[in-house]
């Protein structure tokens, strides 16, 4: 007979769960990227893409940012957390065995006395043993709940590496940001410069009688006007070295001598594969942690369903009994019992059923998240490659304006000078130059920020 029951035990704990089974949601997925034609992005690995900056000092920052930053320090307290919360999942699904100890004192009154005034009305009991409690988990309720928790715990270290990427994405961004700044502050000192020559020119055909006070004052102006961007400047690279300091776990002011010597922004560039979208959506981890999270929820559907079936609970004790403390443990002290319990909530159906449409309404939901987190992810990196790629072109475009600017400057001092033309000429030749050059500089930083965006996109975890 015992072995007819553990035979029927077992076969019943083989049983399939209820509740639908996870299964991946067909998602659109183009051949190829549109913006990714006309143009290579290879790399070996773009999950350490810093690297091919060729700039020692951002390397050094990354790897001190995926150690400190704060952000991503709780990411992955919640991966902890998820864990722990599997570990007790799975535990759920084993026997859980306990110690119990106790003593009882009983009074009984004279009515519940055999025979009754037969004087025995005080009992005393002591007992120390062990318990166990299993759910059987005939309809796979406790599975679920498992299979739930290690999607959320998966999904959790997918979020520790979208944090990552969006971390040295910032990071990177930020430094280069500063550097950008950087240059362009010694561009406008390099105008005020050229202003100020402008100035002594016109300050000496004046004294030589040949200029007007006019001309000077104009020229004393647009030198005043090019100094004042300088203080703009000056607060936003501030403004950028306490933005990366944050991002690498330290105070604001922790990198403003190490970050206050100017560098150029990068002439080298890392290349990055942007591969197929079908590759996108395997190494990005916010669309996996969008589709764990839609497992999740599927699989809690059939842990809201298995709520329609009886819940069975084998329990036992084993243990010593006696009503003085030195008989426990004697012989004749053992006790034990087993005990099969069945709880079925069937009469509360109605209940049962609003949290199994709960629990599918969820579902749907999840699902939502997924297949926007996909279109999101395809719409983030046909951008990011457009417009790495246009503002290479601009940056080229640039270039070629300020050389050509700086010749017209030259000539325009060359011909005001012989006095054939005005000094407004050159200031619109000053202008123009200082239009230009800043706008290159700012088209160069762009471009740079712009490769950024598209590793962001196209990246997974990244590794130092």
């Amino acid at each position: 007979m015992r072995k007819l029951l553990l035979t029927g035990v077992a076969s019943l704990l083989a049983s399939c769960a209820v509740g639908p089974d996870y299964e991946r949601p067909q998602t659109p997925e183009p051949a190829e990227f549109l913006a990714a034609r006309d143009s290579r992005f290879d790399a070996d690995d773009e999950r350490a893409f810093w690297n091919g900056f060729g700039d020692p000092l951002l390397a050094e920052l990354v790897r001190q940012a995926l150690v400190a930053n704060q952000d991503l320090q709780g990411a992955l307290a919640r991966y902890d957390r998820a864990s722990a919360l599997l570990d007790d999942a799975e535990r759920g699904q084993w026997p859980g065995v306990g110690a119990t100890a106790g003593v009882a004192e009983t009074r009984l009154a004279d009515i519940e006395q055999a025979p009754p005034g037969a004087g025995t009305s005080r009992s005393d009991a002591y007992r120390v043993g062990l318990v166990a409690d299993w759910e059987l988990d005939l309809f796979g309720r406790l599975r679920r709940i498992t299979e739930s928790q290690r999607a959320e715990w998966e999904a959790s270290a997918a979020d520790v590496a979208a944090v990552q990427v969006a971390l040295v994405g910032q990071l990177a961004a930020s430094y280069f940001e500063l550097r950008g700044l950087q240059q362009l502050i010694r561009v406008v000192e390099d105008n005020v410069r050229l202003q100020q020559e402008s100035l002594e020119i016109v300050s000496a055909r004046l004294d030589a009688g040949r200029g007007t006070e006019f001309d000077q004052v104009r020229a004393s102006a647009q030198l005043e006007r090019i100094r004042a961007g300088l203080p703009a400047l000056h607060a936003r690279v501030r403004a950028a070295m306490h933005r990366v300091a944050v991002l690498t776990g330290q105070p604001p002011a922790a990198l403003v001598d190490t970050l206050s010597r100017p560098r150029d922004l990068p002439q080298q560039r890392p290349v990055i594969a942007a591969g197929t979208p079908g590759e996108l959506l395997r190494r990005r981890p916010d669309i996996a942690a969008a589709e764990l999270r839609l497992a999740g929820a599927t699989a809690r559907i059939g842990v809201a369903t298995a709520d329609l079936y009886p819940r069975f609970t084998l329990s036992g004790l084993l243990g010593t009994l006696a009503g003085d403390p030195g008989d426990l443990f004697s012989s004749g002290s053992q006790a034990g019992n087993v005990a099969l319990g069945v709880d079925w909530t069937f009469l509360n159906v109605g209940f049962v059923q609003a949290r199994i449409a709960a629990a599918d309404a969820e579902s749907r939901e999840a699902l939502a998240a997924y297949q926007q987190a996909v279109l999101l992810a395809l719409e983030d990196t046909e951008t990011s490659l457009v417009r790495y790629q246009q503002s290479r072109e601009r940056t080229r475009r640039l270039e070629l304006a300020v050389d050509a600017a700086a010749e017209a400057v030259r000539l325009a001092r060359l011909r005001y000078e012989r006095g054939y033309i005005g000094y407004f000429e050159v200031l619109s030749a000053d202008q123009e130059l200082v239009t230009v050059r800043d706008e290159t500089v700012q088209s160069r930083t762009t471009e740079v920020l712009a490769m950024v965006d598209v590793y962001r996109a196209l990246a997974g975890a990244p590794r130092l």
